[in-house]
């Protein structure tokens, strides 16, 4: 069976059961629709412990400026952040910020309510030990309470209703991927199908696929690992658990090969291969504990602090350029006819296709859309101005554009058009894990631009080191490590030898 086929088999929604009439046969309609990205539990329930201290430290301000009788606001001010900070520890203990708990109000209000009358219980009790809190006793204490419990109970059932819509849009919950259907995978899908808390299963992927029975312990076999890779593409898995034997230990290191392109979360299950892996880190799902092979480049809070880099960074700079970026469109339109913007087809995060902006650096009839031919020294499409465009790198500057509506970041790997090619190879083809560069949105600049890997590939060498300094960024990624990118770009990044 084709991979294309195989991988179609998948196309209806996760809740739909599969047909089992025609193995692999391709079911009737479009492919699934796409669902939103997981909801991260540890970036709601961080938030919420952030706004449950904001709201009440917020509270006995209020209460504060509120009761004007106040012996010493300083003493009272000192009374309203200790409590703040004992309440943030007794909601926590209480489970008040617990994800699992979010989704019920009852449960949900109930324990943010039993936290916060611990909190003011162990104030009262202090007032019978300690004098200084004693002096600072008075009715703004129960105006206090009582702006704190209207500010949970709002709180918790916005979220709680908001919980409702993130499950009705499927974005609650793991979606996870099996990779094998032999006896590891058959034992960790018992145990996942008997855990009512446990993942979202997807489906099972086996290369062995064809020559197996259509489900594995309840669960569609839905193809290869190839085919688990192009669904991925299409589809939000969050993470692919592998279940094979510690016999196929070839067969193991292709699939991470594999797995490394995409990005999901990939965690083996434990098996005598785990001992051979060095040391990990674990994780838990359903109950069960796995080994944490590969993980997603930016997740939770590290997905969140790079959006929020790259949406005021660009807005920043484009305020700032503004006025260049009008001269040098009127400079495009004057030296030849044809539009300003030159729009291509690049590959962008998790391989999918995105319209890259550059203002037209080649006479109209000229331009190469699809990129089957890299620009080379003396150039004859190259038009005038365009020749001094990108020997300054001031054609890149619509990509601000791009990073505004979330199809590229600032800093990342440099996208490339589907045809380009190293030699007479396709990237894909000159380097073993070059999708792996595509686990994060592509960059403006990047470490391999700034280190001196850009212009032309015409060997294999020049592609692969491009794709080495790819991959270290993507794994040593930190907000400093961005800025120290953006700041050489800015000192020697625009020019170089190899900028034509």
């Amino acid at each position: 069976m084709k991979q294309g086929s195989s991988a179609r088999a998948a196309a209806t929604t996760l809740d739909q059961a599969i047909d089992d009439s025609r193995r692999g046969a391709e079911i009737d309609g479009d492919s699934p629709p796409r669902r939103g990205r997981s909801v991260s539990e540890a970036v709601v329930s961080q938030s919420v412990a952030m706004f449950d201290a904001v709201a009440i430290l917020s509270a006995g301000a209020i209460a504060m400026s509120w009761d004007r009788s106040a012996i010493d606001w300083r003493l009272e001010g000192l009374i309203v952040l200790l409590g703040t900070l004992l309440a943030s520890h007794l909601l926590r203990l209480a489970g008040a910020h617990r994800f699992a708990n979010l989704a019920d109000v009852g449960s949900s209000v109930g324990r943010a309510l039993l936290g916060w009358l611990l909190t003011l219980a162990v104030l009262f009790a202090a007032t019978y030990v300690l004098e200084p809190v004693t002096a600072a006793d008075g009715p703004w204490v129960m105006l206090w309470f009582s702006l704190g419990v209207v500010a949970l109970i709002v709180s918790r059932s916005l979220l709680s209703r908001q919980m409702r819509s993130w499950s009705r849009a499927g974005r609650l919950g793991e979606v996870v991927a099996i990779v094998g259907a032999g006896s590891i995978a058959q034992r960790l899908l018992r145990h996942l199908n008997g855990t009512p808390t446990g993942p979202r299963i997807f489906g099972v992927y086996d290369d062995e696929f064809e020559h197996m029975p259509r489900r594995c312990m309840g669960h569609a076999i839905l193809g290869s690992v190839d085919d688990l890779v192009e669904m991925a593409r299409r589809n939000a898995i969050d993470t692919v658990i592998v279940a094979l034997p510690p016999t196929s230990e070839h067969a193991l290191v292709e699939t991470l090969n594999k797995l490394s392109a995409i990005p999901v979360d990939v965690r083996l299950c434990p098996s005598e291969f785990a001992l051979r892996l060095g040391t990990l880190e674990a994780s838990h799902i359903g109950g069960h504990t796995f080994l944490n092979v590969i993980d997603r480049p930016l997740r939770d809070w590290r997905w969140i602090a790079k959006a929020i880099e790259d949406r005021l960074l660009a807005a920043a700079i484009l305020l700032a350029i503004s006025p260049a970026l009008l001269v040098i469109a009127i400079l495009v339109r004057l030296d030849s006819p044809g539009p300003i913007l030159f729009r291509q087809k690049r590959h962008g995060f998790n391989n999918e296709l995105i319209e890259m902006l550059k203002f037209r650096t080649m006479y109209h009839e000229m331009s190469d859309v699809k990129g089957e031919q890299l620009t080379r020294r003396d150039d004859p499409r190259i038009t005038r101005i365009g020749a001094f465009l990108r020997r300054t790198s001031l054609d890149e500057l619509p990509q601000f554009l791009n990073v505004l509506r979330g199809d590229m970041s600032i800093v990342g790997p440099r996208p490339h058009a589907p045809a380009a090619k190293a030699g007479a190879l396709l990237y894909t083809e000159a380097v073993k894990h070059y999708d792996a560069r595509h686990r994060v949105k592509p960059g403006i600049t990047g470490w391999a631009q700034v280190n001196g890997w850009r212009g032309e590939t015409n060997t294999l060498e020049q592609i692969r080191k491009r794709v080495e300094h790819d991959l270290y960024y993507i794994e040593h990624w930190s907000i400093a490590l961005d800025l120290q990118i953006i700041a050489r770009t800015i000192a020697t990044g625009f020019t170089g030898r190899n900028a034509f």
